[in-house]
């Protein structure tokens, strides 16, 4: 299964990308995140794999997640034609997916946010899951999206919502 999401965040785009690139703000809008650990390499660097896991209501999941592509590696000073890539591959019981993130300079208070993602399911509950909910992922997908661009413009913290 693949799905494209996109956003434009009013902000200049090496804003946004420090704030992504920070692990301090993850619980501020990736919703559903119970711990986003390094088990080797330093968060966010190229070849950083980490334990990630994430709670829907009762259930959790955990998964590793490896840092595939940052480019540019140093996020200060990138000249506006230069396209930011952030790509990750994570892996997780009947499931692997990569996501491959572009952040490109709209205009110089403006960026968008581009993100593709592929999944790939087995085992017979994923697959099933896959078929007949792809939707769910493409949504979560744009949930976490606007999660982040509510905090980056307004320093909305989805950890403070109540269910």
């Amino acid at each position: 299964m693949k799905y494209t999401n996109s956003i434009e965040i009013a902000l200049p785009r090496e804003k946004v990308v420090q704030l992504l690139a920070d692990p301090t703000h993850l619980p501020k809008w990736l919703r559903g995140m119970v711990l986003h650990e390094p088990v080797n390499g330093i968060h966010g660097q190229l070849g950083t794999k980490s334990r990630v896991v994430m709670q829907s209501g009762k259930r959790k999941f955990e998964c590793i997640e490896t840092i595939t592509r940052r480019e540019p590696a140093d996020l200060h000073g990138i000249p506006k034609e230069v396209v930011v890539h952030f790509d990750r591959e994570t892996v997780g019981a009947g499931m692997w997916s990569v996501v491959r993130d572009r952040l490109t300079e709209a205009n110089p208070e403006t960026t968008l946010w581009e993100s593709e993602s592929e999944y790939r399911f087995s085992g017979l509950l994923m697959r099933l899951v896959g078929l007949l909910m792809p939707s769910a992922f493409h949504k979560q997908s744009q949930q976490h999206m606007q999660d982040f661009k509510a905090f980056a413009e307004e320093g909305k913290d989805v950890g403070e919502e109540k269910d």
